[in-house]
């Protein structure tokens, strides 16, 4: 596992998944993890987090990607990605 910048644990949405780093001049294929949370007290948002391994630091620092949304935007995406889920497993049968 590579030296990250947010933690993964046993807690983890998503720990391994195939993703794109894509920029003007450059797309970089690798591995992420993928983590939604909120603080476990008082939270007040959720987080979606995105991390890279072994991005080329020629193209793009290590860094993660720390979305914060609001209860109605977390279900929303949530919702989204049901819908489309459901769009590739009908295509797949």
């Amino acid at each position: 596992m590579s030296d990250r910048l947010m933690p993964v644990t046993a807690d983890s949405t998503l720990e391994y998944v195939e993703g794109n780093a894509i920029g003007e001049a450059f797309e970089w294929e690798s591995i992420a993890v993928v983590n939604a949370t909120a603080a476990r007290e008082e939270p007040e948002d959720v987080h979606l987090q995105v991390e890279f391994d072994n991005l080329s630091e020629e193209y793009l620092p290590k860094h993660m990607i720390d979305l914060e949304l609001t209860p109605t935007q977390a279900r929303a995406l949530a919702a989204d990605l049901e819908k489309h889920a459901d769009r590739v497993e009908d295509a797949e049968k």
